[in-house]
């Protein structure tokens, strides 16, 4: 499964009243590793920044006036998410810009263009609900270090989201275990392909009990006998 972090910065709240992106992070997963692709994108909005917008992300109108703008890139993007299914905090919020931009140049919407939206504010409240559960308290929660998170950033965020996503969602897919732990640079668990490694090639140790070890044992079994009087399930399979 080929899957998504992706995460933008606005110059506002609203799509509607012509707010617009600055900035696209990508980061792709493929069978549940980070596979070190990804797509980063600064954007000129063409119009100004709000001051609120930049004293989260940064991103004043000066950095952004070289940069391109989004009927530029719209190509690479939407070949980039093409089929995928994307991953997003939080994703109406995300959706509702990336679907005015797309519209600007003809291009049909997000949800059209990818295999499924998966948002991780719904799984969170969910799994911790009557908690708080923003990106920044996920990842106090999950133990993902966000020290460097001095400014919202598109990259950086859709990199802690695919970490916490990770976390939320790790679970023993195998008793088989590489001697990695079956983890990647990444932080992600052994990929599905691990479950269908033949057990059948491992020679496996029997480990016998000495006598005196069986003797330390029947003794243990007696006394519990002696507890329970003589009601042990053994006894009575035995007999």
């Amino acid at each position: 499964m080929r899957q998504i972090f992706l995460d933008t910065e606005t110059t506002g709240l609203n799509p509607e009243t012509g707010d617009r992106i600055v900035e696209i992070g990508c980061i792709e997963m493929v069978n549940r590793r980070l596979t070190g692709r990804h797509l980063h994108l600064y954007l000129n909005p063409e119009r100004p920044g709000n001051e609120e917008a930049i004293r989260i992300h940064g991103l004043t109108d000066a950095f952004l006036a070289d940069k391109p703008k989004f009927r530029e890139v719209a190509a690479e993007f939407v070949e980039f998410v093409r089929g995928s299914e994307l991953i997003i905090h939080n994703a109406a919020f995300d959706v509702g810009f990336l679907n005015a931009e797309l519209r600007r140049v003809q291009q049909p919407k997000v949800a059209e263009l990818v295999g499924g939206i998966l948002d991780t504010l719904v799984m969170a409240r969910e799994q911790y609900p009557g908690k708080a559960n923003s990106l920044d308290a996920l990842c106090r929660r999950l133990e993902v270090d966000n020290t460097n998170r001095t400014f919202h950033g598109a990259l950086l965020d859709a990199g802690l989201l695919a970490e916490v996503y990770i976390r939320m969602t790790r679970g023993q897919n195998t008793l088989v275990i590489d001697a990695d732990d079956g983890q990647d640079e990444g932080g992600g668990s052994t990929d599905e392909a691990d479950l269908s490694i033949d057990l059948s090639r491992f020679t496996l140790p029997v480990l016998r009990a000495s006598a005196d070890e069986v003797e330390l044992h029947g003794k243990v079994l007696a006394d519990l006998d002696k507890a329970s009087g003589g009601k042990t399930v053994w006894r009575t399979i035995l007999a």
